[in-house]
């Protein structure tokens, strides 16, 4: 339901009124955080269909990226930058959908593998084709602003340990 007015300009108005600093960086937190509701949003919608949302299917890319389609759940969590319970919780739901299993790892049976089955790799595939067809979301950002988002974040990124 969209608003006659924007919210966060009138949030400014408001903390500006009363005084309180940052109202600078207040609209930008609080635009970044209302721009992360709206794409979760329709990246989830788009891949509803496919009984994925987007950290399942992050998982199933990953996957479908590595040669033999398969990695330890831990590395799941370091690429992904999620806590292991989250890659847990994750994969028992995509093997619940016949996406992935879990094996041993061969040469280390303490090593606990995620494996892409071919129904994965399906739906990895049909993923991509549906948040390309959204733009994942985007649409509304021509692709210079989406560019300069994509820069100006990643030093937001940097600067707070999210990447060397």
């Amino acid at each position: 339901m969209a608003l006659d007015f924007d919210p966060i300009e009138e949030a400014a108005r408001n903390w500006a009124t009363r005084g309180w600093g940052g109202t600078d960086v207040m609209r930008a937190a609080t635009a970044i955080t209302r721009a992360h509701q709206i794409l979760h949003g329709r990246i989830d919608a788009a891949l509803a269909p496919l009984d994925l949302n987007f950290s399942r299917f992050e998982v199933l890319a990953l996957l479908s990226f590595t040669r033999a389609g398969e990695l330890p759940m831990g590395k799941i969590g370091d690429r992904l930058q999620v806590h292991a319970a989250s890659v847990t919780n994750t994969i028992q739901r995509l093997e619940a959908l016949g996406f992935v299993d879990r094996i041993r790892h061969e040469d280390d049976g303490r090593t606990v593998l995620a494996r892409l089955l071919p129904a994965g790799r399906t739906a990895a595939q049909s993923g991509a084709e549906a948040l390309a067809s959204i733009d994942y979301g985007l649409d509304g950002l021509e692709p210079e602003d989406r560019d300069r988002v994509t820069e100006a974040l990643a030093g937001f990124r940097a600067a707070n340990g999210d990447f060397a």
